[in-house]
């Protein structure tokens, strides 16, 4: 049986240091059998990989990038808790916010990004609850944020 680190090598992605705060927040939290991790923004490497509007200034298939790197940065703030993915039982929960142009309607597509990494890198205990919500602005002028629950 493969391991979720073993799958992300697959996809020829690995864990990422976790992603410094930009505020007064710890990037996630255990509380019991739960690890709930903050709005997890698409940094790679300390840096925003695209900023603007989905639907303006970023395309969907930008947005869609945006959201896998939201992801894995959440994979990265939960094995820094867990200590060890293969911990994870189940994702649970994922809420995508999508910063979006007035009239984008996609952001189910856009949040796929991350949904689907989910379910590659933790197969049966990726498929999880979701909501996708466009919002007028995200912090640093981000595209995407994602927030997790996991349990453990």
């Amino acid at each position: 049986m493969t391991t979720p680190e073993e799958r992300l090598a697959e996809l020829g992605l690995a864990v990422p240091e976790v992603a410094k705060p930009v505020a007064a927040y710890v990037p996630a939290l255990r509380s019991g059998s739960h690890i709930f991790t903050s709005g997890q923004l698409p940094m790679r490497v300390g840096e925003l990989i695209a900023t603007g509007k989905v639907g303006a200034e970023v395309t969907p298939e930008e947005a869609y990038a945006c959201a896998q790197q939201c992801a894995l940065n959440a994979i990265a703030a939960i094995n820094a808790e867990a200590g060890d993915l293969s911990a994870v039982k189940r994702i649970l929960k994922v809420v995508v916010f999508v910063a979006s142009a007035p009239d984008f309607t996609g952001q189910p597509q856009v949040a796929n990004g991350a949904s689907e990494l989910f379910g590659k890198v933790f197969a049966e205990a990726g498929v999880h609850a979701r909501s996708a919500v466009g919002v007028a602005v995200l912090p640093l002028d981000a595209p995407v944020e994602v927030e997790v629950i996991a349990e453990l």
